[in-house]
C-alpha cells in the first residue's frame, strides 16, 4: 500500500484532523511506512464524547428492529469491503494475508451479523407479584456511552468485539485503536456511518494510550470503559476509570496451558500445539504457550513438534503462501527475543528457533523450548510471540496443578480420549474457556474473557450484552388506592421497610 495521509479520528459521523504530533503507521514486515496522522489528543475525546452523549438518546430510544436494520447494512458494507479491509489488516499489523483473509475479516463480519440478530431479541423481565399488592418487572437498558480501548493484534476483530455489542444494546461510543493499527477501525467507522448509523453513535480518535486511552478511561461523560490488553495497561484503565466509579470490562493477557495426557491422539495433538502457538505469529492472548505433557509421550511429542514447526512458511505476509507473516514491531521482536535467549540459563532447552533472522521487518521464527521448569520466566511470564514451552507432568494431579500454576485464566485446553479426563479438565482448569481436543477456535455465539490477571466479563455473545446494559426494577401498584398512611404501614410492618 502507498503512504496516504490518514484521519485523526472519526466524530459526528466525519473524518477529524487532531492537533498532536505526526505518526507514522508502519508495515512491520518491511520497515516501510504506510500512512501519516496527526495524532489526537484530550481535546478530540472530549468532543468525541460529547458526541456520543448527544447521539445516545435517540438511538437508544430506537427500536430493535431500527437497530438491527443499520447493523445489519454495516454488514453487508464489511462483506463488499473484505478485500480493502484485509489488506490494510495485514499491512499495519505485519500478519499473513491469508489469516487476515480466512480468520480475521469474515470473523468479523460473522460477529456484525450475529449482533444485528441479537438487537432484535434483548428482553426485559415481568418478574410477578411479591409484596402481594405491588407487581414488580425488570427493564433493561443501555449503559450510554461506552469508552472502548482496542490493542494492535487483532485491530478489526477487537473493534467488533468492543462496538458491536454496545451498538446492539442501545449505547454510543467511543473508541481508541492503537496508533500502530488504525486503518481497518477508521474504515469500519466510515463504513457505519455509510450503511446509516446515526452521527455521533460510534466515534473513534486515534492517539496514545497515555494521551487518549487515559482521557477516554477517565472521562466523566464515559459509563463504562471496555479495554483488551496486557494486564499492566488493564489495571492502570481499571485506575483510571474508578476516578468516577465508571464501570469497566477488561479482557487482558494469558498463559495458555496446552495438557497433553497419555492417551492423546498425539498427531492431533501436535497439529493442535503448533497451530495454537503461532496463531498471528503467537500475538494472541489466548495462544497455546505452555505445552503440559505426560512423561511417555514427551519426546515424541517434542519431536514432532519441532518436525511440523520447520515446514511453516514464515515470509511475505502478502503471499498467499505464508503461514505466518512478521511480528508487530522491531522493538517487539526483540522483546521476545530476549525472553528466549535469557530462558537457557534457567535450565532449558532451545529445540528450535529462538534467532533473529538476517533481513527487514520484525520477523521472529517459530521457536520451541523444551524442558522449562515452572520458575523460570519463559514459563510464567507472557512472551507474545511465535513460542511454544513444554514441560512434562507425573500423573493427572500434577497436570492440573501445572495448568492452574499460573496468575492468568483466559483460556487452555486438554487433550484426551478419556471422557472423564476431559470432564475433570474443564472443571478444574481454572480459564474462561476449556477447549477438548482442539485450540484457538472462537465462534460469535459463544463469549470470550477470563479470570484472574487475564481480567473479567465477556466478548461475543448475548453474555456480552450485559457489559453495555443496566438492570432497572420497576414496582407498580396494584390496589389503586393512594397510600396517604403509608409511613404508619410501613412502620408497622417492618417487613415491608426496604431494610
Amino acid at each position: 500500500m502507498a503512504t496516504t495521509s490518514i484521519p485523526s479520528g472519526w466524530i459526528a459521523g466525519a473524518p477529524i484532523g487532531g492537533a498532536g504530533p505526526d505518526h507514522t503507521v508502519v508495515d512491520p514486515a518491511t520497515g516501510e511506512p504506510v500512512a501519516e496522522v496527526a495524532l489526537a489528543g484530550s481535546a478530540e475525546v472530549d468532543a468525541a464524547v460529547s458526541a456520543a452523549r448527544a447521539a445516545q438518546r435517540d438511538w437508544g430510544a430506537a427500536t430493535p428492529a431500527q437497530r438491527s436494520q443499520v447493523l445489519g447494512a454495516l454488514a453487508a458494507a464489511l462483506d463488499a469491503q473484505a478485500d480493502l479491509l484485509a489488506e490494510q489488516e495485514t499491512a499495519h499489523t505485519g500478519k499473513a494475508i491469508r489469516l487476515s483473509r480466512e480468520f480475521d475479516v469474515p470473523g468479523s463480519i460473522d460477529n456484525v451479523r450475529f449482533f444485528a440478530g441479537a438487537a432484535r431479541i434483548l428482553e426485559g423481565k415481568a418478574s410477578g407479584e411479591y409484596s402481594g399488592d405491588h407487581t414488580s418487572s425488570i427493564r433493561r437498558e443501555p449503559v450510554g456511552v461506552v469508552g472502548s480501548i482496542t490493542p494492535w493484534n487483532y485491530p478489526l476483530q477487537m473493534a467488533v468485539w468492543k462496538v458491536l455489542p454496545a451498538l446492539a444494546a442501545g449505547c454510543a461510543v467511543v473508541l481508541k485503536p492503537s496508533e500502530l493499527t488504525p486503518l481497518t477501525t477508521l474504515t469500519l467507522a466510515r463504513l457505519a456511518t455509510e450503511a446509516g448509523l446515526p452521527d455521533g453513535v460510534f466515534n473513534v480518535v486515534v492517539g496514545t494510550g497515555a494521551d487518549v486511552g487515559a482521557a477516554i478511561a477517565g472521562h466523566p461523560g464515559v459509563d463504562t470503559v471496555t479495554f483488551t490488553g496486557s494486564t499492566a495497561v488493564g489495571r492502570t484503565v481499571m485506575g483510571q476509570a474508578a476516578t468516577h466509579g465508571t464501570r469497566v470490562q477488561l479482557e487482558l493477557g494469558g498463559k495458555a496451558p496446552f495438557v497433553v495426557f497419555d492417551d492423546a491422539d498425539l498427531d492431533a495433538a501436535i497439529a493442535g500445539a503448533v497451530a495454537g502457538s503461532l496463531i498471528n505469529a503467537g500475538q494472541d492472548c489466548t495462544a497455546a504457550t505452555r505445552a503440559i505433557v505426560a512423561a511417555d509421550l514427551y519426546d515424541d511429542f517434542v519431536a514432532g513438534v519441532a518436525e511440523v514447526m520447520r515446514s511453516v512458511v514464515m515470509g511475505d505476509p502478502r503471499d498467499p503462501a505464508t503461514d505466518m507473516g512478521s511480528l508487530i514491531s522491531t522493538a517487539h521482536r526483540d522483546k521476545v527475543a530476549q525472553m528466549v535467549a535469557r530462558a537457557p540459563a534457567q535450565g532449558a532447552r532451545v529445540v528450535l528457533g529462538g534467532q533473529v533472522p538476517d533481513g527487514p521487518g520484525a520477523f521472529y521464527p517459530p521457536t520451541l523450548i523444551a524442558d522449562v521448569a515452572e520458575s523460570s520466566e519463559i514459563y510464567r511470564d507472557e512472551v507474545f510471540g511465535p513460542v511454544l514451552t513444554v514441560s512434562a507432568f507425573t500423573d493427572d494431579d500434577d497436570a492440573m496443578r501445572r495448568a492452574n500454576d499460573t496468575i492468568y485464566g483466559l483460556a487452555a485446553s486438554a487433550w484426551t480420549r478419556d471422557v472423564y479426563r476431559a470432564g475433570r479438565a474443564s472443571r478444574e482448569i481454572h480459564a474462561g474457556c476449556v477447549w477438548i481436543n482442539d485450540h484457538i477456535p472462537i465462534l460469535s455465539e459463544m463469549p470470550h474473557g477470563g479470570v484472574g490477571a487475564s481480567g473479567f466479563g465477556k466478548d461475543m455473545s448475548m453474555y456480552s450484552l450485559e457489559e453495555y446494559l443496566t438492570v432497572k426494577h420497576v414496582m407498580s401498584d396494584n390496589t389503586g388506592v393512594v397510600q396517604k398512611d403509608w409511613h404508619r404501614t410501613v412502620f408497622a410492618d417492618p417487613g415491608r421497610g426496604s431494610r
